[in-house]
């Protein structure tokens, strides 16, 4: 996630979204994104609904100059319109329901601009690594950690689950999600009004493919 040439493709997408226009990140964190992108004279707004997080955002260089909206991405507003925004590295995933996806995309669809676009990175779920009859995937083992998803394929909920044993004591780490299915994007992203503009495998632009394991999706607001 942080190794630089992952965040210079990522911001080249952006900033080439972006032509000369506001950016809008949703979830911005501690500004992985936002930051470099500022850096790259795209004035970029965030929301996130951690103080904490957007505290450690303020103590970095160039991190005071960054505008953020404290709030739920899928419903918080904030001031003025943007030529591209949006959600990377799974984060549309936090919103847990179905109702607070589909809420998102008309959240950020009333903050576009007319030919502005809106880009989530995410993951496609995993579900043909499911063994027969088990819900979980592993995705790090060793010695002393393991780390799995475990899916609801009746409800889309998920969690990723992190086991650390140290000294004879194990600790659990739970984090809930919902997985989505790009069609699923498509759909919340047409009743908001927006349609398909491209998807990607990754920032790099390669071909969207059947056995792709992630996606990075454009959708533009008509221009008119």
């Amino acid at each position: 996630m942080f190794e630089p040439g992952v965040i210079a493709a990522v911001v080249d997408v952006l900033a080439e979204l972006a032509a000369g226009g506001r950016a809008l990140e949703l979830g911005i964190g501690t500004g992985r994104v936002a930051l470099p992108l500022a850096a790259r004279g795209v004035p970029v707004h965030g929301i996130d609904l951690s103080r904490a997080m957007v505290a450690r955002l303020r103590a970095k260089p160039g991190g005071t100059a960054i505008g953020v909206t404290i709030g739920d991405f899928a419903t918080a507003q904030a001031d003025g319109s943007f030529r591209v925004a949006y959600l990377v590295f799974n984060t549309i995933m936090n919103l847990t329901t179905q109702e607070a996806q589909v809420a998102c995309f008309s959240n950020v669809a009333a903050h576009l601009d007319p030919g502005g676009c809106f880009v989530i990175e995410v993951m496609v779920p995993d579900l043909r690594r499911l063994p027969p009859g088990q819900t979980a995937v592993p995705f790090r083992v060793s010695q002393n950690s393991w780390a799995f998803d475990v899916y609801d394929v009746a409800t889309q909920a998920m969690s990723s689950n992190y086991v650390e044993i140290s000294d004879g004591a194990a600790e659990h780490s739970y984090f809930p999600f919902r997985y989505v299915w790009p069609s699923e994007l498509d759909l919340m992203a047409q009743l908001a009004g927006l349609r398909l503009r491209e998807r990607w495998d990754g920032w790099t632009r390669k071909p969207f493919t059947s056995e792709s394991r992630q996606h990075v999706s454009i959708w533009e607001k008509p221009a008119s």
